[in-house]
Parts: structure tokens; C-alpha cells; sequence
């Protein structure tokens, strides 16, 4: 009978030890979060103080590896931006639910939720780009300024060119300033000459990464609108004729008015000066 219920005793504290390490709740919407090779991996909820979380992660086919930042950790995210070095690699991960840090446990397996894939040249959003632009002799020059990565290579830091090379294009959507369709080309450079313009007209543009070798995620981020100022425009392309119309009569008018309250003060002094020593002399307008 002792014998009966010592191995019953045994079986229950088996049972409980290896099921505490089912107490824990897996984390849940695994998701990748990627702009210029700045990679974050996200879960819920948010873990009370009776455990933490752990991520492993890997290249297809590698070892678990761990990023220290996120070892029994009370965040539901971890930055992999630097810890994803084989930009052309796929990774997954998993996310382990584990006592707090600090705490021990006899247990050797906790329960975890597995990432979907995620592969950084293929996956990664492309930011906005920047850039300025020049006119001369009717010539618009488009300067973009090539978004930097959160990928560091011999302490450089290095842009989306250093990445895509030759693969990345830009595409340029550009508009006469008071109209509303656009038109878009694209280019294989960052400095862009836009020769096909209607000279004398302001023309505004947008600009984003096109690297046309991706299955999905092609386009970039838009940038923002800037927009070229002709100094030179004819005042007919500025003003309606109407308007020039207007402020000619105007002009004219102010002038008679003038002339005749000089005429008329001038007529006055002259008949008040009987001794006709002093002159007023007519102004010219």
C-alpha cells in the first residue's frame, strides 16, 4: 500500500512540474515590422510578473540564435535590425514564455509561438526619399537623397543604393503647378534631369523607390511634393487680361487726378497773389 502511493505521489508531482511550464500564456499576432532594414518583431500581450519572454531566431535551416536585449524580457517586441545579417537570407523566430529573470525553473521546454518567415531584401518597406531641385536654362534637376538602412558595414552606414545597386530605380511623378493629372517616369539614377518640360512653366514632383526585381513590396514610401518657381513667366501667364486691363485704367486715373488737383490749387495761388510776382509752376506727372 506505501509502496501504491509513493509511486501515485511521484506521478502527480510529475505531472504538475511538467505542466507548470504550460502555466505560462504563449504569446500571440507574431507580426515583422521592417522599414530600410530597420526589423522589428512584435507579439502580444503583455506578460504580468509571473513570467517573461525569450526570442530565438535563425536563418532557415541555421541554429537558434539569441539577441541579449531579449532574454526573459518583460517587452512584446524585439529590435533584430543588427542581429539580421544575411540581408538575403530568410529568418524565423520564436517567441518562449519563461519564469522572470531571475527566477529558476527545473523545466527544459516552455511554450513558444513560432513567426511567420521573413526574408529582409525581399521584405523590408522602402522609406520616403528626400531631394531638392534646381532650375537652369529651363532644365529641372531632381537631387535624391538615398535613404540610409539601419545596416552598418565597416562602421558606414549604408543606403539603399549600397544595398539595391543597380536594382534601385526611382520613379518620378511630376505636374504643372495649377493642373491636376501627372505624369511618371522612371530613372536608374539619383540625379534626375527632366528635359521634357514646357518651357516657362512650374512643374511640382513626388518621388518614390521602384526596385522592380521584388515579387511584392516594389514601390517605396512617397516623398513629399516640392515644386519648381519660374521668375521669369511672362505677367500674361500671371495676370489675366482683364486684370492688366484694370490696373492700367487705374494707373491713368490716379494720374488725371492728380493733374487736375494740381491745375486747380495752382489757378487758386495765382489769383491770390494780385501782385502777380509769384509763380506756381504746373508739375510734371
Amino acid at each position: 500500500m506505501k509502496l501504491q502511493t509513493s509511486l501515485v505521489m511521484v506521478l502527480l508531482s510529475t505531472h504538475c512540474a511538467s505542466g507548470a511550464a504550460y502555466s505560462y500564456p504563449r504569446a500571440q499576432n507574431v507580426t515583422w515590422s521592417s522599414t530600410n532594414f530597420k526589423t522589428i518583431l512584435s507579439w502580444k500581450p503583455k506578460p504580468s510578473a509571473d513570467y517573461s519572454y525569450t526570442v530565438e531566431f535563425s536563418v532557415a535551416g541555421g541554429d537558434r540564435q539569441r539577441n541579449h536585449h531579449c532574454i526573459r524580457s518583460n517587452a512584446t517586441m524585439c529590435d533584430l535590425s543588427v542581429s539580421l545579417t544575411e540581408l538575403k537570407s530568410c529568418y524565423s523566430a520564436d517567441i518562449l514564455s519563461e519564469p522572470p529573470l531571475g527566477t529558476t525553473s527545473d523545466d527544459t521546454e516552455f511554450p513558444h509561438t513560432a513567426s511567420p518567415i521573413f526574408c529582409p531584401y525581399q521584405d523590408t518597406e522602402i522609406g520616403r526619399p528626400t531631394f531638392n531641385l534646381t532650375v537652369h536654362e529651363w532644365v529641372i534637376t531632381l537631387h535624391v537623397t538615398d535613404p540610409l538602412t539601419a545596416v552598418f558595414k565597416d562602421d558606414h552606414q549604408l543606403s539603399i543604393r549600397d544595398i539595391f545597386s543597380d536594382e534601385l530605380q526611382y520613379n518620378v511623378f511630376y505636374r504643372k503647378q495649377k493642373s491636376t493629372g501627372s505624369k511618371m517616369q522612371t530613372f536608374s539614377s539619383s540625379v534626375i534631369e527632366m528635359t521634357n518640360l514646357d518651357k516657362g512653366e512650374s512643374y511640382c514632383f513626388r518621388i518614390q523607390a521602384h526596385i522592380s526585381s521584388r515579387s511584392e513590396k516594389q514601390f517605396g514610401q512617397m516623398s513629399a511634393i516640392k515644386c519648381s518657381h519660374n521668375d521669369e513667366e511672362p505677367i500674361l501667364k500671371v495676370y489675366s487680361p482683364a486684370v492688366i486691363a484694370g490696373g492700367i485704367l487705374f494707373i491713368l486715373l490716379v494720374i488725371g487726378l492728380i493733374t487736375t488737383i494740381t491745375v486747380i490749387y495752382c489757378s487758386q495761388k495765382r489769383k491770390a497773389l494780385k501782385s502777380g510776382t509769384e509763380e506756381c509752376p504746373l508739375r510734371d506727372v
